[in-house]
């Protein structure tokens, strides 16, 4: 006996050595073996990296059908016989071969397949399907890399990580919206934006409205802020025709599929993770200090042979001349203070899981004064299924809450504006400081004074989805589907006496705004599905119907005449109040679909899908429209030839996909007439009424859109190198637009379709390298690059529209058509454009320059390193581009009492100063004759810049502890880890942000650093 258990523990050793070699996991404890050939059974627990458990583990006896699978504390019983060879498998982690070898326990350690690629599943909408296998272009960001980015929004854990997505931050200020394009801008006037699904549910993508000039409407409120980061599971972007075909019209702009994390069978456990850090704005422009500025304000005076003016002229004559101020510091340079706590309790058993919890998170602003943003998160996931597998339900409950707590006013603006040398904040008193003189006329706006109208906007989002599901006969399933929406926020402005200049207030009233916005919708989805494998044939079916309706109600009051400031919120003790906004819209949406995917021994693939949608917003005879796309693939990697001329070729495939979608993307009722109600009948004698607002045009129809793509992935050295290569062409015909009227119809557009067609071609290309892989360090390297192009091909007749002088035939819709700049003439010192007609008129004709204002390409290049326990991570994002520069947005030598006056740019300093002084800089100046070379300026191939830039857009530096202090804690898991995010950006334009060139008012993406920590009970 003494021998044999020799013997036995030379075998295992053995083993455990060439596993080691073959760098694969190893069992990691046994007992003494028996003899051979005896059947017996072997118990053991499965277990991943981490030392969870691994419930659901599929055990199979190799060459056997039988097996068995782990329970929910990763346990497993088997009779086997010595010379057995187990085969452990389970989704998302490397398959394993272990000998039994006479072993009575048998514990094994699973490791992620974290290069097999080809075994990821992606969520394409109505089916899942794997990544080897899929025919259509979808790309896609996991948990992994959206919960180490400090964001709010989930699209702020996109950007610069997928092809042909263009992300766009459009604001620092919490809460703001996102700009997202996928492959371009299809439609001239139409919706742009994409369709979002969380979790199966259509979500509205529009950003609101907003009265505040805080989040004016190219800014917005996005209503995605409510959803929380840290509970998605995963973000699929579906790109192509095959891809988004079967969504039919919603479809034509790309589809944003967001799927929240679900419980998972085994043992409860409950996450907590608490994250806190700072933020400040991530640049500042620089700007002239006092000696320059007011050397500029003298030279602008003497170059006008003007001298200065007491009520016109403060910071000249009244203001201290020594004294600096850094305007940015003061207004926008604070520290913005950024707490986020996340709970979840998660667990179950092979029948039922569950997941539930949520989250709060605080920030802070940049700005001075006590303002800032709350959230409040909550979630719920139920999962069951019957013990035959025959039925399963699901329950998706998502729900958030935010409070933007903000004032009426634009302090990025003044604090570009302010002279350096302007007065302080505040009195001797502690209060605001106007600077009145001694003929009690205020010279200063101070701008603080707009921070007590305050601003507080109030958002409630909830999402339900429910999905039951039965399989009917073998192979066929029936599956209904069911989502409710519900959306509400209220914007309240209160403007307060104190807000204007000491002279003015008694001659104004506080005031009171209120805008109320809510939407809901419900959706039914039914779905039949049907499977079959005959031979080397894999056939998938499926057919569903969706109804889909909308309800949109907009309130906006104004108040005005309270007799005190403690009645603001209550609009009843106003003196006056007007209606500034009333109306209800439904929106309703039909449609059928079907997809019939084939292919043959794994290696060829097609895919057909069609959909036949019904929309409310067009009239009658012309709701209903078809849509549909081929999409096919050929994994050539698999044929013999390949395989035995290419051997390092581990994956090869080829794919297309063809197809048409719409685009509905128009307001409602257009198609109808409409009638406002006459608010002040006064102007009316006493009589009320209505009057037209909307002509009506029962003609006009869908948009088209037709999606072209080709598409090779390839696979090297056993997939530690993935390239994949996309091309596409996207044509967007028959353009929804308003057509604009001769202003004596009394309207300015009806709504009709142009014979127009707009193209966007592109290039993506993603590789993906395992540079290390081995069982202590690990390092991957991701790189993405998109080339997109868009430009209008056709439009008959264009130079008798009103959009001849907008747009170009073969340009791109995003073009500036600007006067060609000449020069500062070198004796006059004023701007120079070219007049083409040579007529000093300086009309549109005179506009030649045509410049693209589109990317040119954008991408990321992100490198993991991990460690044992450690683990990096960053991501650079860059862009090349041109914008609008600086020059629009200043007069330099401009008195600061004026809008364009003030502080300029240090750029500003290299203006003309003499006669014969070559320059591009205009000479300082304040007399109005002088605007108007300056105006044609702004408008000229002058005021184009270089606006690319290269953005380390997010580093992550985490840390999981193993061993021993983990089970003296009594924790599954603990974890810690510093994030920040636009940590720096290196480009040559010198305005606040690239990302929005040419915006003065924009504050920029703040740069955060935040610290977490991570627990699992």
């Amino acid at each position: 006996m003494k021998h044999a258990t020799l013997a036995g523990l030379s075998c295992w050793c053995s083993i455990t050595i060439a596993l080691i070699l073959l760098n694969l996991p190893v069992p990691i404890r046994a007992s003494l073996p028996l003899q051979i050939n005896k059947q017996y059974l072997v118990t053991g627990t499965v277990i991943d990296e981490s030392g969870l458990p691994l419930p659901g583990v599929n055990i199979i006896i190799k060459g056997t059908k039988s097996g068995t699978m782990s329970d929910t504390d990763g346990a497993f019983s088997l009779r086997v016989s010595s010379a057995d060879i187990l085969v452990f498998s389970y989704v998302g982690f490397k398959k394993i071969e272990v000998s039994v070898n006479g072993l009575e326990v048998l514990n094994v350690q699973m490791a992620e397949d974290v290069a097999s690629l080809d075994e990821v599943v992606v969520n394409a909408g109505y089916y899942s399907v794997k990544e080897r296998e899929r025919t259509g272009s979808i790309v896609r960001v996991t948990a992994e890399d959206i919960e180490k980015q400090p964001v709010n929004n989930p699209l702020a854990a996109l950007q610069g990580r997928m092809t042909g997505v263009d992300i766009r931050q459009t604001t620092g200020i919490p809460g703001g919206g996102f700009n997202i394009q996928i492959r371009g801008r299809n439609s001239i006037a139409a919706g742009n934006n994409p369709l979002y699904i969380v979790d199966g549910v259509p979500v509205s993508s529009e950003r609101l409205d907003s009265y505040s000039s805080i989040f004016p409407y190219e800014i917005g409120v996005d209503p995605l802020n409510t959803i929380n980061p840290n509970n998605i599971q995963s973000i699929e972007i579906l790109k192509d025709a095959d891809a988004t075909a079967i969504y039919g019209s919603r479809g034509a702009n790309g589809v944003v599929l967001i799927t929240t994390k679900k419980g998972k069978a085994g043992r409860t456990q409950i996450d907590i993770n608490v994250q806190t850090g700072i933020g400040e704005a991530s640049n500042k422009m620089k700007l002239l200090n006092t000696e320059q500025y007011l050397e500029m304000r003298y030279e602008a005076l003497a170059n006008d042979g003007a001298e200065p003016v007491k009520n016109i002229d403060p910071d000249l004559l009244l203001w201290d001349q020594n004294r600096y101020t850094d305007w940015q510091e003061k207004l926008f340079g604070g520290a913005a203070s950024i707490t986020d706590i996340q709970g979840f309790v998660s667990g179950g058993n092979q029948q039922t899981s569950f997941r539930f919890g949520g989250g709060v998170r605080k920030e802070n602003t940049v700005f001075p004064g006590d303002f800032g943003y709350r959230k409040i998160m909550g979630s719920l996931n139920l999962s069951h299924r019957s013990e035959n597998q025959r039925l399963r339900a699901e329950l998706s409950i998502t729900y958030g809450k935010d409070k933007n707590n903000l004032f009426n006013n634009n302090l990025v603006e003044n604090a570009l504006k302010l002279a350096p040398n302007a007065p302080g904040l505040y009195d001797n008193e502690g209060n605001l400081n106007w600077e009145v003189n001694d003929e009690g006329i205020t010279t200063f706006l101070n701008p603080l004074a707009p921070m007590l109208n305050t601003q507080e906007v109030l958002s409630n989002n909830l999402i339900v989805n429910s999905v039951l599901s039965y399989e009917l006969l073998k192979d066929l399933q029936l599956k209904v589907s069911a989502g409710y929406t519900d959306f509400k926020q209220h914007e309240t402005i209160l403007t307060t006496k104190d807000s204007y200049k000491p002279e003015l207030r008694p001659y104004r009233d506080y005031s009171h705004r209120r805008l109320n916005q809510e939407g809901n919708s419900w959706i039914i989805e039914p779905q039949l599905n049907y499977s079959k494998s005959i031979k080397n044939s894999n056939f998938d079916f499926l057919i569903g119907a969706t109804w889909q309706r909308r309800l949109n109600v907009v309130f906006g009051i104004d108040a005005y005449g309270y007799s005190s400031e403690v009645l603001l919120n209550n609009i009843n003790a106003a003196l006056e109040s007007s209606i500034l906004r009333d109306f209800q819209n439904e929106y309703k949406y039909n449609a059928i679909y079907g997809r019939i995917g084939y292919n043959y021994k794994k290696r060829y693939f097609i895919n057909l899908t069609g959909r036949r949608d019904g929309s409310s917003r067009f009239g009658p005879g012309k709701q209903f429209a078809n849509f549909g796309a081929v999409g096919a693939a050929w994994i050539f990697s698999e044929e013999i030839l390949i395989k035995n001329t290419i051997p390092f070729l581990s994956f090869g495939k080829i794919r297309g996909s063809y197809g048409t979608t719409g685009n509905d993307g128009i307001g409602d009722y257009g198609f109808l007439s409409t009638y406002s109600a006459i608010t002040q009948p006064l102007n009316f004698r006493g009589n009320g009424g209505l009057y037209p607002t909307r002509l009506a045009n029962s003609d006009y129809s869908w948009e088209t859109n037709k999606k072209l793509e080709g598409a090779l992935d390839l696979g090297f050295i056993k997939d530690r190198i993935l390239l994949s290569v996309n091309w596409y062409r996207n044509r967007s015909s028959n353009q929804l637009v308003g057509y604009r009227l001769p202003y004596i119809t009394g309207f300015n557009s009806v709504q009709a379709n142009l014979p127009a067609t707009v193209q966007n071609t592109g290039w993506e290309f993603q590789l993906t390298t395992t540079n290390i892989r081995s069982q202590d360090v690990a390092w991957t390297t991701n790189v993405n690059l998109t080339i997109p192009k868009n430009k209008l091909v056709d439009y008959p007749n264009i130079e008798v529209t009103p959009y001849a002088s907008t747009y170009e035939i073969g340009k791109s819709l995003n073009i500036r058509k600007l006067y060609q700049f000449q020069e500062v003439n070198p004796e006059t010192g004023l701007y120079e454009v070219v007049d083409i007609n040579e007529d000093g008129r300086y009309t549109i004709d005179d506009r030649v320059a045509i410049i693209t204002m589109d990317r040119n390409y954008y991408g990321g290049f992100q490198n993991t390193f991990n460690y044992k326990g450690f683990r990096v991570d960053f991501l650079l994002e860059f862009v090349k581009q041109k914008g609008l520069g600086e020059l629009g947005n200043y007069f330099p030598g401009f008195t600061p009492v004026y809008d364009i006056g003030g502080n300029v740019p240090i750029e500003f300093i290299k203006r003309w100063q003499k006669s014969g002084d070559l320059t591009n800089v205009q000479k300082y100046s304040q007399a109005a004759s002088n605007l108007t070379p300056y105006n044609l300026a702004r408008e000229s191939t002058l005021n184009v810049v270089d606006a690319s830039f290269i953005r380390l857009k997010n580093i992550s530096l985490a840390y999981n502890f193993q061993g021993q202090l983990l089970e003296k804690l009594n924790l599954n898991q603990l974890g810690v880890s510093i994030q920040a995010q636009n940590l720096w950006t290196w480009t040559n334009y010198f305005g606040l942000d690239p990302q929005s060139p040419g915006s003065r008012t924009t504050l920029p993406a703040l740069r955060m650093v935040t610290a977490s920590v991570h627990l699992q009970f």
